[in-house]
């Protein structure tokens, strides 16, 4: 039996700093709509006070996360321990989507490292539980994928704005980015 925390303390807030990859689940509305849950890394997780969390959305192939948040706001992320002593975090709450037009961005942008950001991904913490983690396998940590920082370097900003194109709207026709409608 999990337990839950009322806020993400400071012994939280190092067993996550520790982590190199998190999960995000969203979900639209519709009964017959697609669940989505994403891997991330990169070191584009923050924790911005004891009840809030953002992190940095890069460009990518598709934009559900974003247009589920926009819908309805649900959003849970987990982290799991691949390393050491096996832990699990999910953090439940309430997302809201910044793009590089909206005034907060460029405050929240610049918390995270140099790089690709279609959009920072704030979440209120409603809901912190914890479990055991004993089914997670171990892993070892070899570096981080160079593949996504390769491609956007050898594009030109005006073929990133192309490729987000491709952002409009979510596999289930939900509104994406908006900077991206038209």
């Amino acid at each position: 039996m999990g337990k839950t925390y009322d806020v993400i303390d400071d012994r939280i807030k190092s067993w996550m700093s520790r982590q190199k990859m998190f999960f995000v689940a969203t979900a639209p509305l519709g009964g017959d709509t697609l669940v989505n849950c994403s891997p991330k890394g990169r070191d584009t997780l923050r924790v911005l006070g004891p009840n809030v969390l953002a992190y940095m959305d890069g460009d990518g192939s598709g934009i559900e996360t974003v247009a589920h948040i926009k819908e309805n706001g649900r959003i849970v992320i987990m982290l799991c321990a691949f390393e050491g002593p096996p832990k699990i975090y999910r953090f439940h709450g309430r997302g809201q989507v910044f793009e590089p037009h909206q005034e907060e961005f460029n405050s929240l942008r610049a918390e995270f490292p140099e790089g690709n950001c279609r959009a920072i991904i704030k979440i209120s913490v409603t809901r912190i539980l914890d479990s055991c983690g004993y089914g997670v396998p171990k892993y070892k940590y070899e570096g981080e994928r160079k593949s996504h920082e390769n491609l956007m370097s050898r594009i030109s900003p005006e073929e990133i704005e192309e490729y987000r194109d491709k952002n409009k709207f979510s596999l289930d026709k939900l509104p994406g980015l908006e900077r991206c409608k038209g």
